[in-house]
């Protein structure tokens, strides 16, 4: 009979398409591992993975058992979900995909609320961009994750718990520095710096300030939102961030100002992405509560 430790064996090789790397992952000797699967591919009488000593492939029939798989793992990982939250809510494990111009902004907010709402909480928290998070999401590799929207994420339910706006970010010297309010045909666009492809606050803030995607070619990028308020504050340009981040960003620095994009707005809208079927929806729930009461306070 197929156990569920040579189905999770196989989507780690699925995963890494290495046996050692996929050994370490599950915490097994490779050799554990490699009889663990030889014996998957003998009991359905088919090879799953094609191996050499330089690699490893998944075969075409692999690809359609290791999907029913996937599904398999998935259901027995919520039935045991499940059967926690009859106890206490956030009781069990749970894995939250964050992207970086969130998490380091939001969490601060509001775990320390999380914590101590519900000591037992036990969170695992991966941050990276929202294409990979989305995947992950569907995949059955994360419960959740917290993106700004507008995102594509087809076959996922999105539910929203905060919305708010960009502000402009200028070096103090700028003649409009002492601004309340700025529009974004009053800003000198040619000097704005924005984050590299890949990340969606990039898109949602040129279409804040209604530009199309190829407007931001000064050639000056950055992958992070900290990184990109240093060259401001090093007079090579402005920037945009979002409400959230202006604390940990701005507040405290003397060489920067921040005015709000008097543009229609919220100009990006904060959500946990969850799948149509995953049962651990009261706990994400009751980490919608919490967090509002955090980022209210």
């Amino acid at each position: 009979m197929i156990s569920l430790k040579q189905i999770k064996y196989a989507l780690a090789v699925e995963k890494f398409l290495h046996f050692k790397n996929a050994a370490d992952h599950c915490a097994v000797s490779q050799s554990a591992l490699s009889t663990a699967i030889n014996e998957l591919e003998k009991q359905l009488g088919v090879s799953i993975f094609e191996r050499d000593n330089k690699k490893v492939l998944v075969t075409e029939l692999g690809k359609g058992i290791l999907q029913q798989a996937r599904k398999i793992k998935l259901d027995v990982d919520e039935l045991y979900l499940l059967s926690k939250m009859h106890k206490q809510p956030l009781s069990a494990p749970m894995s939250i995909g964050v992207i970086p111009t969130i998490a380091p902004y939001l969490l601060p907010k509001v775990l320390p609320g999380v914590r101590q709402q519900y000591p037992q909480s036990q969170l695992r928290i991966v941050e990276d961009k929202s294409n990979v998070l989305v995947d992950m999401v569907r995949r059955g590799e994360l419960d959740t994750a917290i993106l700004a929207l507008p995102y594509p994420h087809d076959g996922l339910i999105a539910f929203e718990f905060w919305q708010e706006d960009f502000y402009w970010i200028t070096n103090k010297e700028d003649k409009l520095a002492q601004r309340q309010e700025i529009r974004s045909d009053e800003m000198e666009l040619s000097h704005l710096l924005l984050l590299k492809d890949g990340h969606c606050l990039k898109e949602h803030a040129l279409a804040a300030c209604h530009l199309p995607v190829s407007s931001n070619n000064r050639g000056l990028s950055a992958t992070s939102l900290t990184t990109l308020v240093q060259m401001v504050a090093g007079q090579l340009g402005t920037t945009i961030v979002p409400e959230m981040a202006l604390d940990a960003l701005v507040t405290n620095s003397s060489e920067l100002k921040a005015v709000h994009l008097n543009e229609p707005g919220p100009h990006r809208t904060l959500a946990f992405l969850i799948r149509p079927n995953y049962v651990g929806t009261a706990n994400i729930e009751c980490l919608i509560e919490c967090f509002k009461q955090q980022l209210a306070d």
